[in-house]
């Protein structure tokens, strides 16, 4: 045999990181930045003694508190127990947006350790089933929009981008609340429910150029405003007419007569509506071959959802919200879905979501991944879609936001190449590193001094007995 060179093991040893000794690394310092797009995220960094950083955010909107009231339970402890740390703070995570702290700290985590080895998530969570992770174009039209102008609209981004895979709202709100006739509703209730929407836009777009004052107030005047629209569908008395069912059919037609039947296209967004809209909407688009129909009704409201899911040859999707491994349990028991759908930034984390993934293949059911994020929880979810056997395709949010790619460098030229985002072999999650002059030019409530992250030392020994035993 032919006697080895250094040279030979340069590509080995590239991503290595020799310096390091993991079973000697300690948490030193938890620090974040907020940014106001993707909307209200908090971005989290965690220092440690070798000067490895791990990179984790919360869901979009999410309280920071939640990421900081942990903080002092982290200090001192080796990033690399990331099971360990993730079952000592893990009751202080609940669903949906609630679950952002604990998911931030458990993806930085799983960065710090990836790095810390020289290796990629993925290669530690059992290796990959895949190479690439194809995802779908979530696509938004702004205005009243038609079927005919969402084709357009769908063409136009497959053409510039490659997507295999897209998904649209097909809101009752949107499309029928100025139409007489389209939905049955309590006057006054509707008026209320309606009101929320027009503060969202402003609020996402421009909330890193407000004054901090006009900030504060418009987001009062949204929380106000979208108080009815937090009332789940088959509590408002909204329900759809002949006339609207017409209509939303008609929407999905035009779609399917542009694009054609090839192209898998998911629908979201339904309005508020009750369950019997909901079956009877599913009966009259389901010959249109849709990818799933997603969150209908509350993702907890299990019964109901399994009655749909009866009721229509379409999957019903939902698991954005869900928190934990054993909360997606009823749903596959009960045969309440089809797609499960969950967003690593309220479940747990990285390890959480592979876990929900492989829970649901025992019940032969794919997973989606949601995903409404920077590029930090878009490479986290990638190492899980990479890893896990039933991943069928991860959400993409911010196609008209050519900022977004540039929130971070990675490996390859570009994030995302058509249509897939490539598995990395860069340790950690596979950011190399956050670009900060871009995250300093979304920041929400900037510094006076220009800096880019804030200091938590005031959450260093917050001190409690917060426990769920003795």
């Amino acid at each position: 045999m032919a006697e080895k060179k250094d040279s030979d093991f340069e590509g080995t040893l590239a991503h290595t990181r020799t310096g390091s000794r993991p079973s000697e690394l300690k948490i030193t310092d938890l620090k974040f930045c907020n940014i106001s797009n993707p909307p209200f995220t908090t971005i989290v960094k965690i220092e440690t003694n070798q000067g490895i950083e791990g990179y984790g955010q919360t869901r979009e909107g999410g309280s920071l508190e939640y990421v900081l009231m942990l903080k002092r339970l982290l200090l001192g402890e080796n990033p690399c127990n990331i099971d360990k740390l993730f079952r000592r703070i893990k009751q202080f995570g609940y669903h949906s947006h609630q679950g952002g702290g604990v998911s931030a700290i458990e993806i930085a985590l799983w960065d710090i350790a990836g790095k810390a080895y020289g290796i990629p998530v993925w290669a530690m969570l059992g290796g990959k089933f895949r190479d690439k992770v194809r995802l779908y174009c979530d696509t938004d039209v702004r205005g009243k929009p038609d079927g005919k102008k969402m084709a357009e609209v769908f063409k136009q981004r497959i053409a510039e981008s490659g997507y295999t895979f897209m998904k649209m709202d097909l809101s009752a709100d949107e499309l029928l609340e100025d139409i007489p006739g389209a939905l049955t509703y309590p006057t006054d209730f509707y008026k209320e429910y309606t009101g929320g929407r027009p503060f969202n836009r402003t609020l996402y777009e421009q909330a890193h150029t407000l004054p901090r004052d006009e900030l504060i107030k418009l987001m009062m005047e949204r929380q106000n405003a979208m108080a009815a629209r937090s009332i789940p569908g088959p509590y408002t008395g909204i329900n759809i007419t002949e006339k609207g069912f017409d209509i939303l059919e008609q929407y999905v037609k035009d779609i399917r007569d542009i694009m054609g039947y090839e192209l898998p296209i998911a629908t979201d967004h339904f309005g508020h509506i009750g369950i019997g809209s909901c079956i009877r909407l599913a009966e009259r688009i389901d010959k249109y071959n849709l990818a799933w129909y997603e969150d209908m009704i509350p993702w907890y409201m299990t019964d109901h959802l399994a009655e749909i899911q009866r009721h229509s040859r379409t999957p019903i999707c939902t698991g954005e919200d869900i928190y934990l491994k054993e909360n997606f349990i009823p749903l596959l028991e009960k045969a309440a879905v089809r797609i499960i759908h969950p967003d690593l930034c309220s479940t747990g984390g990285i390890y959480e979501t592979k876990k929900i993934g492989d829970l649901a293949d025992d019940y032969h059911i794919p997973m989606a991944i949601h995903m409404n994020e920077t590029p930090i929880a878009a490479m986290a979810a990638v190492q899980v879609a990479a890893a896990t056997q039933n991943f069928f395709v991860l959400e993409f949010h911010h196609h008209d936001y050519p900022w977004w790619p540039q929130m971070v460098n990675v490996e390859s030229e570009k994030i995302i190449n058509n249509g897939y985002i490539d598995v990395p072999d860069t340790p950690g999650i596979g950011i190399i590193s956050l670009n900060e002059e871009v995250l300093k030019e979304r920041q929400v409530r900037k510094h006076p001094d220009g800096e880019l992250w804030r200091s938590t030392e005031e959450w260093n020994f917050w001190i409690s007995n917060d426990r769920i035993w003795l």
